[in-house]
C-alpha cells in the first residue's frame, strides 16, 4: 500500500478529518463544515458522535467538499501516545478497507503535540498503524468473494510538515516491514517453511546488508550440537543454525544477541501431541521468525547498533530415527541432558544455540524468544508474554519497551528450588521438571544453564505469537509480536 504525506489535501478522494473527544470542532473540521453548509455538525449531533478514539462517522457527499467525508474519533488529545495513534491508524485502515475505498485523504494537521512527541511525529505513527494493519495472508486463496479482496491501496496523510512526518515514518515503515516478514513466515504452512527454507529467507537479507552464515548438520555434528540435532533427527528435513549479523554501531561495542526457537513443525515427536490443535504447531518457529523480522528492520532503517540474530531451526517428527524418552544427549556446552519428554524440544534447540552465541560473540546482553510452553498461557493467558531473566536492568529495559509499543511483558520468578527440580539422576539435567506445576519457570531454568552468566532474558511468547481474535494492529493470525518490542528496546537503550 502506498502511503504519502502532504501539507494540502488533494481533491476528489474520501476525506477523513480527526475530531477530539468531548471537544468542539478542530480547525480542519470547522472549515469543512462551513463548506458543507453546516451538514457535518448536524450529522455529528444526530449520530451522537463524541470523537471517541477509533470511532468513525461517514457523512454523505456535500457540495464544496470535493468528495465523500468521514470523521475519525481521536479520543482525548491529552492521552495521545504513539501507540494510541498507531491503533487509530490501524482501525481507520480496517474501516476504509471494509467500505471498499481505494484511496483516502486523512487530515490530522491540527493534531496537538504532547510531551516529547511532535504533531508531525504523531501523524507518522498513525500512518505506521495503517501500514502494519494492511498486511494480509491470502496467497493460497484461489477463489474469493469480491468483498474479500482488499482494494485500499493509497493513503495520503495531511500534516503541518510532510518532510518531518516522512522522516519519522521511514523508520517506522522499516519496522512494520520487519513485522510483516515475521508474520509471513509464521503464517506459511510447514510444507513451505522448514529449516532450509527459513535459512533461504535469511540469506535474502544479505541484499540489504545483513551478513548471514548457515551451519548445516555436518558442521553442527563436528562442533557438538547434540541437543539441537537430537530434536531434528526424526525428520527428513535437515536442521540448521542461522547466524545473522547487523553491525551498524561502533566497532568497539559488544553486540546484543537475539536467539529464536525455530521448530518449524512440532508434532511432539515420540511423545506425540493430541490431534486437536496440532495444526497450530506450524507457528512453533515464531521465535526465530521474530529474529528474522528484527534483522530486516534493523538493516532497512540503518540502525546504529550491533546485533547478532541466531535462528535455531529443526523439525520435530516421530519416525524410526526419532529421539526417544530416556535418551541422553551431550549438548554443545558439554552438559549431558536426559530427554524425559520429546515434546519439551524447544529448550533443547535453544540450549545449543544460546551456548554457541555467548561463547562465539561475547554479547553484552542476550535475549531469546520462544513459543516455549503451554504453561505460560495458563499463567498469563493471551495478554502478556512471560519474562524470565538473571539481570534486573535488562528486565526493566525490556518491560519499558514492551509497554511503549503495546507488546507487554510480565516477569515471573526464578529460584533455587525451581532449578533443583530439573536435576537428573542419570545426567547433568533433565528436560522437564518433576511435576505439572511451574512448567514455564523450570523451562527458563533449563535455558539459564546454557547462558554461562551472560546477562540474559527469556521471552516465552507462546500466548502472543498468534491471535484468534481480531486485534487493532494485526487483526487475526500471526502478530509478529517481538519485532516492534526489540526495535524499541534497541533504539531507546543502545542507539546513539
Amino acid at each position: 500500500m502506498k502511503i504519502t504525506f502532504a501539507e494540502k489535501a488533494p481533491k476528489n478522494s474520501l476525506f477523513v478529518a480527526g475530531i477530539y473527544e468531548d471537544a468542539s470542532f478542530g480547525n480542519v473540521t470547522k472549515a469543512l463544515d462551513k463548506l458543507a453548509n453546516g451538514s457535518i455538525k448536524v450529522a455529528v449531533g444526530n449520530a451522537d458522535f463524541k470523537g471517541k478514539a477509533e470511532r468513525f462517522l461517514r457523512i454523505p457527499s456535500s457540495n464544496g467538499c470535493g468528495g465523500q467525508l468521514m470523521l475519525a474519533g481521536m479520543g482525548d488529545a491529552k492521552k495521545h501516545t504513539p501507540l494510541a495513534l498507531e491503533k487509530i491508524g490501524a482501525k481507520l485502515f480496517a474501516c476504509l478497507n471494509g467500505l471498499r475505498e481505494k484511496k483516502a485523504v486523512i487530515d490530522l494537521s491540527d493534531i496537538p503535540g504532547i510531551k516529547e512527541h511532535t504533531a508531525e511525529k504523531l501523524v507518522a505513527y498513525a500512518a505506521s498503524g495503517a501500514l502494519i494493519r494492511s498486511w494480509t495472508f491470502d496467497k493460497y486463496k484461489t477463489k474469493r468473494e469480491k468483498d474479500e479482496i482488499p482494494v485500499l491501496d493509497e493513503l495520503v496523510f495531511i500534516t503541518t510538515s510532510a518532510k518531518k512526518s516522512q522522516e519519522v515514518f521511514d523508520k517506522l515503515a522499516a519496522i512494520a516491514k520487519g513485522n510483516h516478514l515475521t508474520r509471513l513466515v509464521v503464517s506459511e504452512p510447514p510444507n513451505v517453511i522448514y529449516p532450509e527454507s527459513m535459512a533461504k529467507y535469511a540469506k535474502e537479507l544479505s541484499k540489504i546488508g545483513v551478513k548471514v552464515d548457515v551451519l548445516g548438520e555436518k558442521e553442527m555434528t563436528k562442533l557438538g550440537f547434540g541437543a539441537l540435532l537430537g530434536v531434528g533427527q526424526g525428520s527428513i528435513r535437515e536442521s540448521q543454525l542461522v547466524v545473522m549479523k547487523w553491525m551498524g554501531g561502533k566497532k568497539s561495542e559488544k553486540p546484543i544477541a537475539v536467539v529464536g526457537k525455530g521448530v518449524t513443525f512440532d508434532t511432539g515427536g515420540i511423545n506425540i501431541k493430541p490431534s486437536n490443535g496440532m495444526e497450530d504447531m506450524k507457528y512453533d518457529m515464531a521465535g526465530s521468525g521474530v529474529v528474522l523480522g528484527l534483522m530486516k528492520s534493523l538493516a532497512m532503517r540503518k540502525a546504529k547498533v550491533n546485533v547478532v540474530g541466531v535462528m535455531a531451526l529443526a523439525e520435530n517428527m516421530p519416525s524410526g530415527s526419532a529421539q526417544r524418552p530416556s535418551d541422553v544427549v551431550t549438548s554443545l556446552s558439554g552438559q549431558t541432558i536426559e530427554i524425559l519428554n520429546t515434546d519439551a524440544e524447544g529448550r533443547l534447540v535453544l540450549a545449543d544455540a544460546l551456548w554457541y552465541t555467548q561463547d562465539k560473540f561475547k554479547p553484552q546482553y542476550m535475549i531469546d524468544l520462544a513459543t516455549l510452553t503451554g504453561a505460560i498461557t495458563v499463567a498469563l493467558g493471551y495478554e502478556y508474554a512471560g519474562l524470565f531473566s538473571n539481570d534486573d536492568k535488562l528486565c526493566d529495559m525490556l518491560t519499558a519497551a514492551g509497554s511503549a509499543v503495546g507488546e507487554p511483558l510480565w516477569r515471573l520468578p526464578m529460584g533455587k528450588a525451581y532449578d533443583k527440580d530439573i536435576n537428573s539422576d542419570v545426567a547433568d539435567v533433565k528436560n522437564v521438571g518433576s511435576g505439572r506445576g511451574a512448567g514455564s519457570i523450570t523451562a527458563a531454568h533449563f535455558l539459564e544453564r546454557f547462558v554461562n552468566k551472560t546477562p540474559w532474558a527469556h521471552l516465552d511468547i507462546a500466548g502472543m505469537a498468534w491471535d484468534k481474535a481480531d486485534k487493532p494492529l494485526t487483526g487475526k493470525g500471526a502478530t509478529g509480536y517481538g519485532v516492534r518490542l526489540l526495535n524499541e528496546f534497541l533504539t531507546k537503550n543502545f542507539e546513539a
